[in-house]
């Protein structure tokens, strides 16, 4: 029993984590919509080809409340493709503080964040060029209409004051801490009767395939994966490399939150696509030259 109530507090608390984050960018969110869509939409499109270097850099915070907020605006299409890939590739979650905590390794963590925040920002420019190329005749899509399309959130357009941001804000809070809330449980009981030694027995061996498997554990979308990952990169049971490949997978809550918020299923999968490839070669490249 105590340790059900555990995992619960442990997933209430991961979840409240980010709760600032959610609300702040909701709000933020609504501002945009219902005061100043305009303004704001042409100041991030004035970032053009900078945007996933500064995606980049903002992923490169250890909190993983910044890649579901980033989300958010992506979803809102606010933010490109490739920033919102930037992000997710620079997203380090728990590894920062944990090699922080590790002073005998701290000479290792300013190349875990150049080689993330140069492999986000190259492949999210990337990724916008070859969007660009792509897709050039297809029109672009409003901002703001799809993430809000059943929320109600218009219904408030003629409202006056701080009601008309705030009540939409809060319901998308609500909607995306429940749905957190949920997931961060259920990985709590799978991790616990599963245990973080049947994934090191899986990673255990020093294969070449490690950064392929290694890239597929970050994608589990919760803090675990970075902790696990950079745990076994501390104790020399992963290479640098296969480290890497994992963080770069790890995004956090976001890659969840992506498919409660964008509805386009394939563009999702493709998303995760990108993310797995990246991860996979930045980690072979980093093996080979660090």
């Amino acid at each position: 029993m105590s340790e059900i109530l555990e995992i619960l507090l442990d997933g209430l608390l991961d979840a409240l984590k980010m709760l600032p984050f959610l609300f702040g960018v909701y709000l933020l969110i609504e501002y945009m919509e219902h005061k100043n869509s305009k303004g704001f939409e042409g100041f991030f499109k004035r970032l053009g080809f900078f945007g996933p270097v500064g995606g980049a850099a903002l992923g490169a915070i250890p909190q993983c409340g910044i890649s579901v907020a980033a989300t958010n605006l992506y979803s809102g299409r606010v933010i490109t493709l490739g920033t919102i890939i930037a992000v997710y590739i620079a997203t380090s979650d728990e590894a920062i503080p944990i090699i922080l905590a590790n002073p005998e390794k701290i000479g290792v963590l300013w190349k875990l964040i150049v080689v993330k925040i140069v492999a986000a920002a190259v492949a999210g420019i990337a990724v916008d060029l070859i969007s660009k190329a792509v897709f050039k005749n297809k029109k672009e899509e409003k901002p703001f209409d799809e993430l809000c399309e059943h929320c109600g959130c218009h219904d408030h357009e003629a409202e006056a004051g701080a009601h008309s941001v705030l009540i939409p804000a809060l319901k998308h809070t609500t909607e995306i801490f429940v749905f957190v809330l949920i997931i961060n449980i259920a990985l709590g009981f799978v991790m616990e009767y599963l245990g973080q030694d049947f994934l090191k027995s899986i990673l255990i061996s020093d294969s070449v395939f490690q950064p392929f498997i290694c890239a597929i554990v970050g994608f589990i979308p919760n803090c675990a994966a970075s902790v696990l990952l950079t745990e076994l990169y501390l104790q020399e049971v992963i290479s640098f490399g296969s480290c890497i490949a994992g963080l770069c997978t790890g995004a956090g809550m976001g890659l969840l939150v992506l498919f409660k918020t964008n509805k386009h299923v394939k563009q999702n999968l493709a998303i995760l696509g990108i993310l797995y490839i990246v991860a996979v070669v930045t980690g072979f490249l980093a093996n080979l030259l660090l």
